[in-house]
């Protein structure tokens, strides 16, 4: 995430406000604590701008928390509706009076805003999803630890008697989050877990207190209790999704809802094996190939060459690694059976402005024209730096050159190595790839055609 403005500017925030006022062990360590801190920070601001306090660290007044809560409901309501922009009937539906909504936006400049739409209608909005997502967590984690509801059931409450358990509330996320397609409750996932944690607890302990709940509250030593048993069942129910998901982005999303629990075991028994050069020595199971892969994508160092058939592992295994090519200079895919997740996997991380990935060889998978289409997508968009690319026998026809010619046709096209050996082109196909070849944009210096069928 170090590489989104916003997260940035957040960790800057907090960061500059901390150093030099705690010791190194109190800073964040995760992401959620990153964020709970900024928002403390902004209340703190709100609170010296409005109010003239001083306090670096004041308790959350009773209309903080009212604030706070009302954004968590608006957040969470339209997250799960998908919506980002946000108009005053769905203010009102989360008890935000209308009228102040400028006092909100006002009081939460840094988290809320009001702008004009294009018909000058008032419209709202976070100022980054990310933000979004962790209010919308701190309303259901509030839910359950404060009235007793868990807010992502379809019957949203149960008897005074019977206490939601807080691994009932987090299995219940994780499920959501898988289920989603694309992805949208990740980062809330990540959130919703990192809240849980006892280091959290006294940051927002203002907002946690429990005088509104429905049923009998337990004292302090025995709410801790409850909660780390819930925290281990929440841990096994994670790891157990790790070995039975099939999707290597879903996976490597759960290494980071770990991550926020505290818990690194499966990650510390991959970078011990690679510390010892054991590695290669083992057959990796895929949950094994997914904690590696977030190892590796968690690295500070750029690999510059990652081959994925040098890993001992099943199909499935590969499939887990494929995300790894976001952080590597050149891919070597060679005779992998890749599966459509996986182009988009390929196509998304060449769509990223950041990406590091220059040399890509996918030769001997069975592409198609249909897999090429897919790969397009990132071959033509504006962050895309590859310069080779390796389509050797991925059972390419006519349709594919035609979709190629596109890419090479692209003003900021990067690509100087292309090699299309050993597909079914025929001439009609190389006459379709020629349209690409003969536009001044094109940059290609190489291009393989061995035994592609030409008269």
């Amino acid at each position: 995430m170090c590489h989104i403005p916003v997260f940035c500017w957040i960790s800057a925030t907090v960061l500059e406000t901390m150093l030099g006022k705690v010791k190194r062990r109190d800073l964040p360590k995760t992401l959620t604590e990153m964020y709970t801190h900024f928002l403390l920070i902004q209340t703190n601001v709100k609170n010296l701008k409005y109010r003239g306090s001083d306090e670096t660290n004041p308790k959350m007044s009773a209309s903080d928390t009212e604030i706070i809560l009302k954004l968590g409901q608006l957040a969470f309501v339209q997250l799960e509706k998908g919506n980002l922009i946000f108009y005053e009937e769905d203010l009102r539906d989360s008890g935000i009076d209308v009228s102040e909504a400028s006092v909100y936006s006002g009081m939460c400049t840094e988290i809320f805003k009001e702008e004009r739409g294009l018909g000058q209608e008032k419209v709202y909005c976070f100022v980054h999803l990310s933000i979004q997502e962790y209010l919308a967590a701190l309303f259901v984690f509030h839910s359950c630890v404060n009235e007793n509801r868990n807010v992502l059931r379809a019957v949203k409450s149960k008897p005074h008697s019977d206490r939601v358990q807080l691994s009932e509330l987090h299995g219940r996320a994780v499920d959501q989050a898988l289920e989603s397609k694309n992805g949208h409750l990740d980062l809330f996932l990540r959130f919703l877990l990192g809240l849980s944690l006892d280091s959290i607890q006294p940051l927002l302990g203002g907002l946690l207190t429990q005088r509104r709940s429905r049923s009998p509250v337990p004292d302090p030593q025995t709410r801790r209790k409850r909660r780390s048993q819930s925290i281990k069942k929440t841990v096994q129910y994670i790891k157990k999704k790790i070995e039975d998901e099939s999707s290597a982005e879903r996976t490597i999303n759960l290494f980071h809802c770990l991550n926020e629990l505290n818990d690194n075991s499966a990650v510390e028994e991959i970078q011990n094996s690679l510390r010892s050069g054991k590695l290669s020595d083992k057959e990796l199971e895929p949950h094994q190939c997914s904690a590696l892969a977030f190892v590796l994508l968690m690295s500070e160092e750029i690999l510059d060459e990652f081959d994925l058939m040098t890993y001992n592992t099943s199909v499935a295994g590969h499939h887990r690694l494929v995300p790894v090519v976001r952080n590597c200079r050149k891919a070597i895919l060679n005779s992998c059976n890749l599966r459509v997740k996986s182009y988009e996997i390929l196509a998304s991380a060449l769509q990223s402005s950041n990406s590091p990935l220059r040399d890509l060889d996918l030769s001997n998978n069975n592409l198609g024209d249909s897999g090429v289409k897919l790969l397009c997508a990132g071959l033509m968009s504006p962050n895309c730096k590859l310069q080779r690319l390796g389509l050797n026998s991925c059972d390419l026809r006519v349709k594919s050159c035609e979709i190629l010619a596109s890419a090479l046709q692209l003003s900021n096209s990067p690509l100087r190595d292309l090699d299309l050996s050993s597909n079914n082109l025929g001439d009609s196909g190389v006459k379709l790839l020629c349209a690409g070849l003969m536009n001044p944009n094109c940059k290609l210096q190489r291009l393989g055609l061995g035994w592609c069928n030409l008269t």
